[in-house]
Formats: C-alpha cells, structure tokens, sequence
C-alpha cells in the first residue's frame, strides 16, 4: 500500500468519524444561535443511539430489513426531540439554569437507554447486533478515481445527508427571514420582541432542533460503526461536538471543519494502531488523543470567538 492509499483510506476514516460530530455540532449551533446553552448534546447522541438500535432491529424482524436503518434514524430524531423538549420546557417556560438542566438531561438519558436496554434485551447491557445497517455507497466512475475515490467518493449515506446538512443550515441562518429571527432572539432578545418577534417560539424551535440533529448523530454511530448500543456506545462525543460549536464560532461551515478536525484525531487514534511502530506506545495514549486535542483547541479558542451575546440567559418579557 503506497502513501497515497493510505492517505486516501485516512481521509475516508475521518469522514466517517466526523459525520456523527457534524451532526450533534450543528444541533448545538441552532441551540445556541437561539440563546440556550445545550450541555445536555451527549445525552441526545445517546437517546438517538439508542433508539436507533432498537428501532431498527424491530424494523427487521418485522420483515423491513432494506429501509430499517432508515426507519431507525428517523426514529433517532424523534427520541432526540422529546428528551430536548424536556431541556426546552426547563429552560424556556420555566427558566431553569441551562447548564444544570443540560447535566441532568446526559444523567437522564444514559439511565433510560441502559435501563429499557435491560429491560428489552432479558438483562443484557447492550442490543443485539443489527444484521443490516448502512454501507458505503460508492458513486458510480468518482469512486474508481484514484487518491479521490477512496477519500471522497466511498462513504456512508449519513456522511452525504450530512453535507447537505451543511449547506441548508448556512442558508436558512444567513439568508433567510428564519435565520435571521433565531439569531435575534440569541443576540437581542428584547428587541426581538420589541418588533414582534416571539423569543419563545424561535427558542423551543432551536433547542427541538438541537434534539432532532444531536438524535441523529447518535444514530450514525450506530448504524454505521457499532452495529449495536451499549453503555459506551456514546462516550465523550457529545462534549467534543460543544468544542465544535465553539471553535467553529457558531457557523454552519467553521462546525463542520471544527468537527472534521476532531474526527481527523479520531481516526488516527485507530488508523495508527495498524502499524507495527505504534505497538511500542500505550494504546491509552491514542484513546485519550481526541479528549487532549478537544482541550487545547479550546484553550486557543478562548477569547477568539464571540458567543451569542445572550446566551444562556433566560428571557423575561417584563424586563425587557
């Protein structure tokens, strides 16, 4: 194998890791542009897991092996937005602190998902293997290509939807009325509604947001990775897609580079333990390489980017 393949099939690996990252980050952008801080992102990725994994091995035994893991992702948004309508309802209506309810929904989320994983599974703390998942989809003459085929053009379909992802949410939160109004409401909440704008309804819509895209993130690695969920399914994911948000600075397109950067340390973190040189360091030391990297780059990013000007503070109309 030649550096080229290598590089090729490292780049692919990266995508494959980032796209669950992309996913949940972008979730915690539409949350955060709206003004409510979304600690609670590794507990939607694990509702979404989860429900993912459930979801779809109901779906095949029910004989719809082809478009169950389709049915399991969409199952996945569904699960994510009710666990973020409960951090919405806390936040907004109630005005609960956003940080504390973020806690408890990551509390609440891995209790639920291991209990009813018991509960359906006769005691076993994971889900039996799904025997059909997503697969690469190679695009027909891209993928022959050398160097780009492999890289690019040989990928899961959530790493496709995903993109497009990118691309929509720059749209709708630059140029469009919708866009502009959620950033309001995260910037100015008071003047928003000085003119009309309901900073309730564009809130409970980012956070509701937050939930269906962290849901499918959770999913991804389900269904393209593990085959499977288990209490370390999700581990740290959601708190390194947070770092994303940040040192992405709240945009569509930093996000999915911020994420493409973490999913890069990810997959070297396996990519490397292929090679013989890498049999001489502690494998601990390749585990702990995306959580070190998370750090740092939110040490560099402190000061750099500017948040939402009132995130994480509850509206009150009568002191506006």
């Amino acid at each position: 194998m030649n550096a080229l393949e290598i590089l090729g099939q490292l780049i692919n690996v990266t995508l494959v890791f980032s796209t669950a990252l992309i996913f949940t980050g972008l979730g915690g952008l539409f949350s955060e542009r709206s003004g409510v801080i979304n600690i609670g992102l590794e507990g939607l990725m694990v509702s979404g897991a989860f429900a993912a994994a459930v979801i779809t091995d109901y779906a095949i035994q029910a004989g719809y092996e082809e478009s169950a893991p389709w049915i399991g992702l969409v199952g996945a948004s569904i699960f994510g937005v009710l666990f973020a309508l409960l951090h919405a309802v806390s936040t907004i209506t109630f005005k609960a602190d956003q940080t504390i309810v973020g806690v408890v929904i990551n509390i609440l989320a891995a209790g639920i998902a291991i209990y009813l994983t018991k509960s359906l599974y006769e005691g076993s703390g994971q889900t039996t293997t799904l025997t059909h998942v997503f697969n690469k989809w190679e695009i027909p003459y891209l993928s022959d290509i050398p160097f780009f085929g492999e890289a690019f053009f040989k990928a899961y379909p959530t790493t496709y939807v995903v993109i497009l992802l990118v691309i929509i949410s720059y749209i709708v939160l630059y140029k469009t009325h919708f866009g502009l109004r959620l950033r309001a409401v995260g910037e100015y909440p008071s003047s928003a509604d000085t003119v009309g704008i309901s900073v309730t309804k564009y809130r409970y819509i980012g956070v509701l947001l937050s939930g269906a895209l962290a849901g499918l993130g959770g999913a991804t690695i389900t269904l393209t990775t593990t085959s499977n969920f288990a209490h370390n399914t999700i581990s740290g994911q959601g708190f390194i897609a947070i770092a994303a948000v940040i040192f992405g600075k709240w945009n569509p397109l930093g996000v999915a580079g911020a994420a493409i950067f973490f999913g890069f340390a990810q997959a070297i973190r396996n990519f490397a333990q292929l090679f013989e040189w890498s049999q001489q360091i502690p494998t601990e030391f390749f585990y702990m390489l995306p959580y070190v990297l998370t750090l740092v780059v939110l040490v560099g990013a402190v000061g750099r980017s500017a948040a939402p000007g009132s995130l994480g503070e509850p509206y009150d109309p009568a002191k506006r």
